[in-house]
């Protein structure tokens, strides 16, 4: 595996960050979360002036080996035909990149068709689609390392641009099986409280999901160890550690990392599970409606942002709550303080 250098963040400037903060010209605290948020930015970026320069948005594409093992209401060609449907700006990830100035990157990772002469889809595929971890591992060591690296190439690329703030989606048909799996190991939670309807199975179908789910686990117990690492590539998708990838090296740079809903959530305890410190530089966007998210965000001890009842995915969760966050730097940025606006300050 690759190494990562994440260093907690430098809270040195924090009474600086919040005299600024205080001496706005309002009641102190009275913007609750907002005030929050503009100090944990700037902890991230180390500057009484931040900035959301530049917002990207990775869109990784994968498919998944348990598919084949009906956890998903969906087909597995449904992860390709939405992946080219993106490209045309049709999804739900284009209208909102589009709404809050998002540039979308496309990347196929792992995707089980032939995408390489699609306009707008970035080729990094590793494999087409990861084993069946009913049998066996998802993926080789070789592969893991690859699918990494795919996240940190795209995060140097937006770095490159300038970005200061990355969000991070998912398309990928099954990937709520290895998320619910990772929450389950990771956090100690009973499977069946981490298994939900995904895409929208019916009480039958989470019945059969739990059953293949917890014949995965009991086959990994008996011949693997519990360590992190071999837990993320046992059950990973090719996106999913690639996701991980890519929230690693946003916080080697200083990126503020917004977190979206189950896939990603599952994508950041893993991470967590590698380097603690990187959750100092993500912000989690809201609780999804899948069953466990709630109980995921618990576990990392998050406060999301928003309860809208989503689970789309792609990414169209943290997009809807970017305003907030942008809200919080415009605070920061752009309020008089008391001196300069000629405001008695009464506390």
């Amino acid at each position: 595996m690759r190494t990562f250098s994440i260093q907690p963040v430098d809270r040195a400037l924090e009474p600086d960050i919040q005299q600024k903060i205080d001496n706005l010209n309002k009641p102190k605290g009275s913007l609750g979360r907002l005030e929050e948020l503009a100090l944990q930015v700037c902890l991230i970026q180390q500057t009484l002036h931040p900035s959301l320069a530049c917002p990207c948005h990775l869109l990784l594409g994968g498919d998944h080996g348990i598919e084949r093992e009906g956890v998903s209401v969906s087909p597995r060609e449904v992860t390709w035909q939405q992946m080219v449907n993106f490209t045309r700006g049709g999804g739900g990830v284009n209208m909102f990149c589009r709404q809050h100035g998002f540039k979308l990157r496309i990347v196929d990772v792992g995707v089980d068709h032939d995408l390489s002469g699609v306009a707008g889809i970035i080729d990094r595929k590793v494999g087409w689609g990861t084993n069946n971890f009913l049998y066996g591992p998802a993926m080789s060591e070789a592969e893991f390392d690859a699918a990494l690296q795919v996240g940190v190439d795209m995060i140097d690329d937006c770095h490159a641009e300038g970005c200061r703030i990355v969000n991070i989606g998912e398309m990928g048909i099954g990937n709520t099986s290895p998320s619910s799996i990772w929450m389950h190991l990771f956090c100690d939670i009973p499977l069946a409280e981490c298994i939900g309807a995904g895409a929208g199975l019916d009480d039958k179908g989470i019945s059969h999901k739990y059953e293949v789910l917890r014949s995965a686990v009991d086959n990994f117990l008996q011949s693997s160890d519990r360590h992190p690492l071999s837990v993320i590539r046992h059950f990973g998708g090719f996106e999913m550690v690639s996701a991980i990838g890519a929230m690693l090296r946003a916080a080697e740079l200083n990126l503020v990392i917004l977190i979206d809903g189950f896939i990603m959530t599952a994508c950041a305890l893993a991470a967590t599970q590698l380097f603690p410190t990187v959750q100092d530089y993500m912000i989690f966007t809201h609780c999804g409606d899948e069953s466990g998210h709630r109980r995921m965000l618990d576990a990392l001890g998050a406060r999301p942002l928003l309860s809208l009842g989503l689970r789309l995915g792609e990414g169209t969760g943290a997009l809807c709550a970017f305003p907030i966050v942008d809200s919080a730097v415009r605070m920061i940025n752009e309020m008089n303080n008391f001196k300069d606006a000629e405001i008695t300050k009464y506390f």
